[in-house]
């Protein structure tokens, strides 16, 4: 049926007898479907009733170059009329060597090759299973333990999970994996009596040192962690200081260090890699995905250096791989992708439009009563919203903030994105994302849209009692 025929009566969950809406996995029937999407174009999309939207997450932190790019379209087509499929242990696929160099190029030095995957989880699934390898072929059977956050979120796959620090995802899927070792995230906002945020960044990298000692270092594989926190801790950046004293015990104990750059990689905050701002303090492993191929078409990536690849290669070849790694199809969006990023020098838009964007989210907190704190880094930024600014108190975990917000957003016409790691334990965080080619203007629309979303939220929780709205 046609949008302009079809029944205007409100689409609820599990109202088609068979098949639907997907979110039949995640809500109850009865429950209200959101939007359907048209099109989009540039940092706006459009549902089927004419309605706009600013797409302020870039999806979920994935549209990097906007949407509807004609270039990127039309090297899907070109590459589509060529070969859609070609398996990498059968066939060479120039297309992805292409991508490997431009993006281990990009990486710089100590990023040699690149391991082309479906998306972020298998990327750290990768980068896991190559890390024991390699301790494997090179004497250290052991060391089979990976060191996490808490929090801390690593995708949705078992091997992922079990690095992944949010308790309630473990106290469902936790009896299926081994239980790895957890420490303390340096979180920003929220620091301990006693301690400055450098200081207390400190005392979390040396707990990681503790728990390597404690668990043995000659058992400890790898610690992985997002540079710049994703949803676990809502852009949460640590100082220069965290990174350099954690990458000198990660030596001090024959330990590999794994970035997760799922969402901070391929430019967002301002460089390349995220790892790039913490120069002395570079890991051994980098993973990517989402912004990579800009949500154009699935794709993830492992980038490593040439001894832990050459020790593996060596010993009879890594154990593992996916049946769509190193797609040709896919490989062809990326390279299009990443040209459109160098063409329009987007790394360095993120990071002008990253001050311009922090600078108009703290005016919009500033006058908010429940925007706590605004964090991140370049166009990786985040707000908190709390019950009550003076004592950071946060509100009911049972209200949902992000899940409200972003249903008052849609009422404003800007699509905010939300995921709710660890059910709010450690806050209620708001990813603001927007595609790397964002204006000015269109940065103030942004603010302008999400300011009235937030008052209509602040409104909200006036009226159940939750805080006082100003």
């Amino acid at each position: 049926m046609s949008a302009s025929t079809e029944d205007k009566t409100p689409r609820t969950v599990g109202d088609t007898p068979k098949g639907g809406s997907v979110l039949g996995f995640y809500a109850a029937k009865g429950s209200p479907r959101p939007p359907r999407i048209a099109r989009g174009e540039g940092v706006y999309l459009w549902d089927e009733g004419g309605h706009r939207f600013l797409d302020a997450t870039a999806g979920a932190v994935v549209a990097n170059i906007g949407h509807g790019n004609p270039r990127v379209l039309a090297a899907m087509q070109e590459q589509a009329a060529r070969v859609t499929f070609a398996y990498p242990r059968f066939f060479e696929s120039e297309q992805s060597i292409e991508l490997a160099d431009r993006v281990c190029a990009l990486a710089g030095e100590g990023f040699d090759r690149a391991f082309f995957v479906s998306g972020g989880s298998e990327a750290n699934e990768s980068a896991i299973k190559l890390a024991r390898q390699y301790a494997v072929v090179t004497g250290q059977p052991k060391r089979a333990k990976v060191i996490s956050r808490n929090p801390s979120y690593h995708g949705s796959t078992l091997g992922a999970l079990a690095v992944t620090g949010d308790a309630h995802t473990q106290s469902i899927y936790g009896p299926m994996v081994r239980e790895m070792p957890k420490v303390s995230a340096p979180l920003s906002y929220r620091i301990p009596d006693g301690h400055t945020a450098e200081s207390h960044a400190l005392a979390c990298a040396d707990e990681l040192e503790t728990t390597i000692v404690r668990e043995g270092a000659d058992t400890v594989l790898a610690f992985i962690m997002e540079p710049i926190g994703g949803l676990s801790t809502g852009a949460a950046v640590a100082p220069a200081v965290y990174f350099e004293r954690v990458r000198s015990i990660c030596d001090r104990h024959g330990v590999l260090l794994i970035y997760d750059e799922i969402m901070s990689g391929a430019g967002r905050t301002g460089a390349f890699l995220a790892a790039h701002h913490w120069a002395g303090a570079r890991p051994d492993f980098v993973t990517l995905a989402k912004g990579l191929a800009a949500g154009y078409t699935p794709l993830g990536a492992l980038l490593v250096p040439d001894r832990i690849v050459d020790a593996v290669a060596g010993s009879g070849g890594f154990v593992h791989g996916h049946t769509y790694f190193t797609n040709p199809l896919s490989c062809a969006v990326a390279n299009a992708v990443l040209g459109e990023v160098i063409e329009q020098d987007l790394v360095r838009r993120a990071r002008d439009m990253g001050e311009l964007l922090m600078a108009r989210l703290r005016e919009v907190a500033a006058r908010s009563p429940i925007v706590g704190d605004v964090r991140g880094k370049g166009l990786f930024t985040a707000i908190e919203i709390v019950a009550d600014k003076a004592t950071k108190r946060q509100l009911p975990a049972s209200f949902n903030a992000p899940a409200r917000l972003t249903e008052h957003g849609l009422k404003h016409g800007i699509a905010l994105y939300n995921r709710r790691a660890n059910l709010g334990a450690f806050g209620d965080f708001q990813m603001i994302t927007p595609p790397l080619t964002i204006t000015p203007a269109e940065i103030d629309e942004l603010a302008d849209l999400l300011e009235r979303s937030l008052r209509g939220l602040a409104d909200e929780i006036a009226a159940k009692g939750l805080a006082t709205a100003a």
